[in-house]
């Protein structure tokens, strides 16, 4: 693999808005992510722009966006990881019981699949996520479509686990998507 894994700066915004754009118009994305391309397509430059500051982890500690950057300056991907405090709510409106990160808007170009991509994105967000210290994170979780196999496997794969946990797809309640979650290391190992 030849590419760095770092965090986005926030004067990134046009490439953290063309590899979101991106990532919308691959065949998994009704999958995958809850916004469309024709939705995203819309923001303007200064949502991106706040994106893209709010993303980077060295400007705040409300989300963490991290990308895997080829030689040639291009990205083949992108994860993020939104810190959730207990006593909130999440993005389904569901009570945030403890503090974790969840992982969202994964993402690796179709001709980097397969690669360890995926592995080392994920890694460098939960690298992040356990060094934030206010709060301190006792997990990580996403969440994954019940028909997404490969990407189920591939969060298995890194260590994440089914929690059990199984809520409606909010694009399709006919659907499901299953919590998936990996502990701190240090609390695993006082388990």
């Amino acid at each position: 693999m030849n590419h760095v894994i770092r965090a986005v700066r926030p004067d990134e915004w046009a490439k953290v808005k063309q590899i979101r754009l991106e990532s919308l118009q691959d065949p998994a994305a009704p999958l995958a992510f809850l916004d469309t391309y024709e939705q995203a397509r819309r923001y303007s430059d200064a949502y991106w722009q706040e994106r893209a500051a709010g993303s980077s982890p060295r400007h705040g500690t409300r989300a963490g966006q991290f990308i895997a950057e080829a030689p040639d300056g291009s990205w083949s991907g992108s994860v993020a990881l939104l810190i959730e405090k207990p006593g909130g709510d999440d993005f389904l409106g569901t009570s945030v019981e403890q503090a974790q990160g969840h992982l969202v808007g994964v993402y690796v170009r179709p001709e980097q699949r397969g690669s360890g991509l995926i592995g080392a994105l994920i890694a460098a967000a939960l690298d992040w996520a356990w060094s934030v210290e206010e709060p301190r994170l006792g997990r990580v979780r996403l969440y994954v479509h019940e028909g997404n196999g490969r990407a189920q496997a591939a969060y298995r794969k890194i260590g994440f686990v089914p929690t059990g946990k199984v809520v409606p797809f909010e694009l399709d309640p006919a659907f499901k998507e299953l919590e998936l979650a990996v502990e701190r290391p240090d609390k695993a190992q006082r388990s």
